[in-house]
């Protein structure tokens, strides 16, 4: 190609580019050109509720529970915005619920796995060392006298049996054994010549040696007598005094043998039927921690102590060491139970109002389901299950009363609401949970004032409201001024009752709080600001 012809093919494509430039810079500034541009270069927008990944918002309902839904975003009097009920919000009418990851470490849910093992089902008692009223012995002499001197002289002294404890002098005594040597020698004189007079003499002499025998000292026939230990033990009581005057039957020692001691304790009516004579015991004190001490059932008393529903128990057991002193405090656990694995709960994942025990079962993804379960054994820390769960599933252990209450309310609005209906008919029945403060209780009237924070479910601010009770007793336990996690749901128009209450972990009840003195406002009258 010439030089020529390539210049001229040069010019002709600057003047075709020029002229492209021309035409785009006057559609660019051309009114709406932009606008025009950037909606044919992106997608249309997805309407509202209509998007792959959006939830489709059946209606809006009344932020305080009035009987008012409305197909688009309002307000209400109070300038609140009217809540959206979604098509997923329907109920389950499993009393399965939902809960977000943030509500689950708001409420602080924990759980555990169910276990098979072996189920800690002793009988607990707490009871009382004392004596074994067998080993004890008192020294009391039978005649009137003096102690000359004293062999023991404290209370706690050991002695060994046949060990003197006091010597004594008794005229009585004297005068005894001076008619015993009379009468003797008068048997013995009239033998020969007078065998009647003999013969009284010997009754006389026979008559006091009896006497003697009954005083006790028939082997040492004179005023001055010592006494021994009847038995090895402890002087636990001593009346003697040396140079001191006592009575006939007078106790003067008390000993007893404290190689073996007794524990009464105090068993339950419900458990009487898992006691025994012959049953093994451990027997722990708070003077020896960490220490336990072997002891066997020996009796069971035949009362029963109505106040306390209980019945006394004997348990014997050795105490070589002298560790074991009468009068302390024993903590007694009986054998019961066989030792064969059995699938278990922790106590806290029973959820019993008296008319029904479940349990939570956590389904994964943050679904909780209520679960019936028939209850076996109870061990210290667990719970035999005979039915309702199997080992490996995993059951809530804390906050389970709002899961549960929340289940409850779900299921039953299952059974009012049509699938057809579009959700109408639950528009103003739902459950919510909130954290404030207890700040009086009408029992009266069966209300409290709770200040609460922001609940952004009812689009509700910060406040202070009445609310009826479900059951007044919730809060009997709960004083003016504690910090509480509550739930509510929503009543009659206008009306919101709690119908679970509980105080915050770590909250402590305000210094000089009574809540049975507290009063409150009418649960229906309307809200108050702060």
């Amino acid at each position: 190609m010439s030089v020529a012809l390539r210049m001229t093919t040069i010019a002709v494509a600057v003047a075709i580019a020029a002229g492209a430039g021309y035409w785009v810079a006057r559609l660019q500034h051309a009114p709406g050109a932009a606008g025009a541009t950037v909606a044919a270069a992106a997608p249309a927008a997805p309407a509202e509720g209509e998007g792959e990944g959006e939830r489709k918002i059946l209606y809006y309902r009344n932020p305080m529970g009035l009987p008012d839904t409305s197909p688009v975003p309002k307000k209400d009097s109070m300038g609140m915005d009217y809540i959206p009920v979604y098509a997923d919000d329907r109920p389950d009418d499993s009393g399965a619920v939902v809960v977000s990851p943030a509500r689950i470490q708001t409420l602080g849910v924990k759980t555990a796995a169910v276990e098979l093992r072996t189920v800690d089902a002793a009988v607990r008692a707490s009871g009382r060392i004392e004596l074994d009223e067998r080993t004890q012995v008192v020294v009391a002499p039978r005649f009137e006298g003096w102690i000359e001197r004293l062999h023991v002289n404290a209370v706690g002294d050991p002695v060994k049996k046949g060990q003197p404890l006091f010597t004594t002098y008794s005229p009585e005594l004297q005068s005894t054994g001076e008619e015993l040597r009379i009468a003797e020698r008068l048997a013995q004189a009239s033998a020969g010549h007078d065998p009647l007079a003999s013969e009284s003499a010997r009754r006389l002499a026979e008559a006091t040696r009896a006497r003697l025998r009954n005083l006790q000292v028939a082997g040492q026939a004179g005023p001055r007598q010592v006494f021994h230990a009847p038995v090895s033990g402890v002087v636990l009581e001593k009346a003697a005094i040396e140079g001191g005057r006592f009575m006939p039957g007078e106790a003067l020692f008390r000993i007893a043998d404290l190689s073996r001691v007794w524990i009464i304790a105090d068993v339950f009516e419900q458990d009487l039927a898992r006691v025994q004579v012959g049953q093994a015991a451990q027997v722990t004190l708070d003077a020896w921690p960490g220490r336990s001490f072997e002891a066997r059932v020996a009796y069971l008393y035949p009362t029963l102590d109505a106040a306390t529903r209980s019945t006394r128990v004997r348990l014997e057991l050795d105490n070589p060491e002298g560790l074991l002193r009468p009068g302390m405090f024993a903590q007694v656990a009986l054998a019961a139970g066989d030792a064969s694995p059995k699938t278990v709960v922790p106590g806290s994942a029973i959820i019993d109002d008296g008319e029904r025990r479940v349990v939570l079962l956590a389904l994964g993804e943050g679904r909780f389901k209520p679960q019936p379960v028939k209850l076996g054994a109870r061990g210290r820390d667990v719970v035999e299950v005979l039915d309702g769960v199997a080992a490996g599933d995993r059951v809530v252990v804390s906050a389970n009363f709002l899961i549960d209450s929340e289940s409850q309310l779900k299921a039953a609005l299952s059974n009012l609401v049509d699938a057809g209906d579009g959700g109408q008919g639950a528009a103003g029945a739902t459950r919510y949970e909130a954290e404030g403060t207890l700040e009086a209780v009408d029992a009266a009237a069966g209300s409290l004032t709770l200040t609460h924070g922001e609940i952004p479910a009812l689009k509700w601010p910060a406040m202070t409201m009445d609310f009826l009770i479900a059951d007044p007793g919730l809060v009997k336990a709960i004083a003016p001024g504690t910090p509480v996690r509550f739930v509510f749901e929503a009543g009659e128009p206008g009306e919101y009752i709690v119908t679970g209450i509980e105080p915050l972990a770590g909250a402590a009840a305000p210094a000089g709080a009574d809540s049975a003195g507290a009063t409150g406002s009418a649960a229906g009258d309307a809200h108050r600001g702060h």
